[in-house]
C-alpha cells in the first residue's frame, strides 16, 4: 500500500468533524435524544474551535480523536456547551475515561460555564465501554460520568438505520462498516450498497454531494478499485437520473481533503506556539528569570521572548 493510502485510511477524523459540523442537531438526535430534546433549536448553536484549542492544546495524542465544542441553548434558559470526543482508533485507551475529565475541567475551570461530555466510541471492541473517571485519596473522592454512545450497539438495529430519515444513520451506518468490513471487494461493494440508498433517499445535489464526500472518506478502497466503484456510482446515478458526482468532482474532493489536512496541521503549529507564548508569558511574571533561561524552558527564541517582554510592558 502507498504513503498516500495509508495518509487515507488513517485520516478518520476528518470524516466526522465535516459530519458534525454539518448535522450537529441530527447527529444528537439519533444517539442522544434525550440531549436532544432539552436542547432550545430555535437558538441555533455555533462552534468553538479556538476555546477548544485552548484547552487541549497540550493534550492531544495523534489523529485518533475528533473532538468538537458547540455552545447550544437549553429549554430551560441555560446557555451550555456541549463537548464531543469521538472515539475512532483502532484500539481502544485505558485513558480516555481521564481525557474526557480533564477536557471537563478544563472548559468549567476557564469558562465558568455547564459543559455536557459527550463520548462516541467508533471501536468494534466490546468490552470498551467508559463511562465513569473516579479516584479516591484519604478521604477525598471524585467521580465523574459522561453519556456514550457505542457504535457497534446499532449493527442489532440495522433495518432501523436503513429505514431512519435522519441523514446521521448513513454515517453511522458507513462508519461501522468501515470498521467491520476488511477484504477489499467487499468494502467496495458495502460501499456502493450506501452510495446506493443515499441516491434513493430524495436527498438535494448539495446533501448528495456532502454525505457521498463522508461515505467516501470514512470506508476507504485501494487506488486499484477505485475505477470499478466509481462505474457503480455512475450506474446508480444513471438508473435514479441524479448525475451528482463525476471524475472531476471526485478529485475536487480529494483535493479539498488535502488542503485540510493541511489546514489541520498549521493549526496544530499554532496551537503549540500559543501555548509556549502563554507559558513564556507566566514565566516573564515572576521576574526571576532571564530571557535566556525562558527560551530554554519553552522552545522559543531569545528574540520571541524579548518581544513578549515589550508587548507586557504595553
Amino acid at each position: 500500500m502507498s504513503d498516500q493510502e495509508d495518509s487515507r485510511r488513517s485520516d478518520h477524523d476528518s470524516p466526522w468533524k465535516m459530519a458534525l459540523e454539518a448535522y450537529f442537531q441530527e447527529f444528537l438526535g439519533l444517539l442522544f435524544p434525550t440531549i436532544h430534546q432539552q436542547v432550545d433549536w430555535s437558538k441555533g448553536y455555533s462552534f468553538l474551535d479556538k476555546e477548544l484549542q485552548q484547552i487541549t492544546v497540550d493534550a492531544e495524542s495523534g489523529r485518533r480523536y475528533a473532538d468538537k465544542l458547540i455552545k447550544v441553548a437549553a429549554l430551560d434558559g441555560i446557555e451550555t456547551w456541549v463537548l464531543i470526543h469521538v472515539e475512532v482508533q483502532g484500539e481502544p485507551e485505558d485513558s480516555f475515561a481521564e481525557r474526557m475529565f480533564t477536557y471537563q475541567y478544563r472548559l468549567r475551570d476557564r469558562y465558568n460555564i455547564d459543559v455536557v461530555s459527550l463520548a462516541v466510541l467508533a471501536d468494534t471492541r466490546e468490552s470498551f465501554r467508559p463511562t465513569t473517571f473516579h479516584y479516591q485519596r484519604w478521604g477525598c473522592a471524585l467521580t465523574f460520568t459522561f453519556p456514550t454512545a457505542k457504535l457497534i450497539d446499532w449493527e442489532a438495529h440495522w433495518a432501523e438505520l436503513e429505514a431512519s430519515d435522519n441523514v446521521f444513520a448513513l454515517v453511522v451506518m458507513a462508519q461501522i462498516q468501515a470498521k467491520r468490513v476488511k477484504e477489499n471487494a467487499s468494502r467496495k461493494d458495502t460501499k456502493v450498497a450506501l452510495i446506493r440508498l443515499l441516491y434513493e433517499r430524495g436527498y438535494s445535489r448539495d446533501q448528495v454531494l456532502r454525505l457521498f464526500n463522508i461515505i467516501d472518506w470514512m470506508i476507504q478502497l485501494p487506488r486499484s478499485l477505485d475505477p470499478e466503484f466509481a462505474q457503480a456510482v455512475y450506474a446508480i446515478q444513471e438508473e435514479k437520473h441524479m448525475p451528482y458526482v463525476n471524475t472531476i468532482e471526485r478529485l475536487g474532493i480529494e483535493k479539498g481533503r488535502q488542503e485540510g489536512r493541511q489546514e489541520e496541521r498549521q493549526e496544530a503549529e499554532q496551537r503549540a506556539l500559543d501555548s509556549k507564548r502563554d507559558t513564556a508569558r507566566h514565566l516573564l511574571k515572576f521576574g526571576v528569570l532571564t530571557d535566556e533561561q525562558i527560551a530554554e524552558a519553552t522552545g522559543l527564541s531569545v528574540d520571541d521572548i524579548a518581544k513578549l517582554r515589550l508587548e507586557d510592558k504595553h
